[in-house]
C-alpha cells in the first residue's frame, strides 16, 4: 500500500523509521534528491559505521516498503 503513493519526504522518513527503527532514524537526518538516491546524514561516527555495516539490508527494506525502483542508492555521510 506505501509503495502505490507518490514519493514524499514524510513518506520516505515513516519507511525509513520502519526499516532501521527508532534509535537509528533519531540519529539520522535524510535527503531525498533526483533519480531515487537518498543521502542520510549521520549524527555521529558510531551511528555512521554501525549504518554502513547494515546499509544492504537496510536498503532491502526500504525497497520493499517504498517499491523496488522507489530507492536506487542509499548514501551514508
Amino acid at each position: 500500500m506505501l509503495a502505490k503513493q507518490p514519493m514524499s519526504p514524510g513518506k520516505l522518513q515513516f519507511a525509513w523509521r520502519a526499516a532501521v527503527g527508532p534509535a537509528l532514524a533519531r540519529a539520522s537526518t535524510l535527503d531525498l534528491r533526483d533519480g531515487g538516491r537518498v543521502v542520510v546524514h549521520m549524527s555521529s561516527p558510531e551511528w555512521t559505521r554501525e549504518l554502513q555495516r547494515s546499509r544492504p539490508m537496510v536498503l532491502e527494506r526500504l525497497r520493499a516498503l517504498l517499491g523496488k525502483e522507489a530507492v536506487k542508492r542509499l548514501e551514508v555521510i
